[in-house]
């Protein structure tokens, strides 16, 4: 089968959409298909692997340095046809994702969609905060979204929150299949931690550990805050967050005006391997984000085989069972100190969660989602020859 990824960002942009596309990219290549990415220009970066085509874009006067895309590429229009896709995949309903529903259009070839992102929990960086124009702003992109999924074959949805959302919030009715993104597990499997601990003189310290960009969305407040409270009864706890973003210098100050600064570690954006060693050599994986479609950073946590503490939300519930991988706790800095205590506290349960994560963390094993996803294109294909496209329920306000 030949597929078509359009992404606004890959590498080598470190995010979680961005390790979705290329875990995919890389199974589905291993299991005999062609794939070929469009993503964004990265001036000076060079792509190893095959079949990576890239748009123009341009640079953003943010203190993250992520490029752009300009959706308009005459080499692409060239190009394309001549690859003859079975399916074009987007992974974003905007810029790149435009573009797709174009080629999709033009091409005559089904279009699925992954709901990577909940798109109405970002309007907070329209620098408009009254909570009239906020609404108005969730409304519009929630109409928009709804239009843009009526142009495709299939959606993919990568939790069972995530699809509850869909279904009540945007009227979801069909052509839909949950499938989280795969894990590629062996690299978990051949890594030891125990030097980089050593090197950063962590010794005998339980070192709590948690990945994201450092924005609003992530809820870092909540658990920089539980972790001072926490650090009251164990002096031995340590913080590593890794990650960058627009709130570093917020969330630096935070941690000193708690007076928890030497004992947090802001390490910035790692490469993924770096990532997994950091992982391996922790204790512990916290995480306070309520926004996430599918947790994808605690996924890999546990497959590192570490116990959790996390704010009960969408993603993180459709993977975390509380009592058994971890603790799942209500966003609030007191219930997350004292279910992170609990686990101090018990050597026994930090040895059990261990061991229920990496059993976890098997079942989403990227073989298995791979072939899913295939069945997904499958689908798609025989729909488009059917004109079958995917329904949304219309509300009151859109009649």
């Amino acid at each position: 089968m030949h597929i078509a990824f359009f992404t606004n960002f890959y590498l080598p942009v470190v995010n979680g959409v961005v390790r979705s596309v290329e875990s995919f990219r890389q199974e589905l290549t291993k299991q005999g298909h062609n794939v070929f990415v469009f993503a964004q220009e990265d001036n000076g970066y060079q792509d190893e692997a095959p079949f990576i085509f890239r748009y123009p874009s341009l640079s953003l006067p943010m203190q993250v340095d992520i490029p752009a895309v300009i959706p308009v590429s005459t080499f692409v229009n060239k190009l394309l046809p001549s690859l003859k896709p079975d399916v074009i995949h987007t992974h974003h309903p905007i810029l790149l994702g435009q573009a797709a529903a174009r080629k999709a259009e033009e091409l005559n070839l089904p279009l699925v969609f992954t709901f990577h992102t909940q798109y109405r929990e970002y309007t907070h960086y329209f620098p408009l905060p009254q909570e009239a124009i906020q609404d108005f702003l969730k409304d519009t992109i929630g109409i928009w979204l709804k239009d843009f999924m009526r142009k495709c074959q299939h959606i993919v949805i990568p939790s069972k929150s995530m699809k509850e959302i869909l279904v009540r919030d945007y009227g979801l009715q069909d052509r839909f299949t949950v499938i989280p993104t795969g894990i590629d597990l062996e690299p978990f499997r051949k890594v030891d931690g125990s030097a980089l601990r050593a090197r950063m003189g962590w010794k005998d310290d339980k070192v709590l550990i948690s990945t994201g960009r450092l924005e609003k969305e992530k809820n870092w407040p909540v658990l920089l805050r539980a972790a001072q409270k926490a650090m009251e009864k164990h002096l031995d706890l340590r913080v590593v967050i890794i990650g960058d973003g627009t709130d570093k210098k917020e969330l630096e100050e935070l941690a000193q005006e708690l007076g928890i600064a030497k004992r947090v570690t802001f390490t910035g954006q790692l490469p993924f391997d770096e990532v997994i060693l950091h992982l391996k050599a922790a204790d512990i994986f916290g995480f306070a984000s309520v926004t996430e479609t599918q947790g994808l950073v605690t996924m890999e946590a546990m497959a590192a085989g570490l116990p959790v503490v996390a704010v009960d939300a969408s993603g993180t519930r459709d993977i975390v069972d509380d009592g058994k991988q971890g603790y799942l706790v209500t966003n609030d800095p007191d219930a997350f100190a004292q279910s992170l205590i609990r686990l101090l506290d018990s050597t026994e349960n930090m040895k059990k969660f261990s061991a229920n994560a990496l059993k976890r963390a098997k079942t989403f094993d990227v073989k298995n989602c791979t072939r899913q996803l295939v069945d997904v294109y499958e689908q798609a294909i025989k729909d488009k020859r059917d004109e079958q496209y995917v329904s949304i329920q219309e509300s009151r306000k859109e009649t």
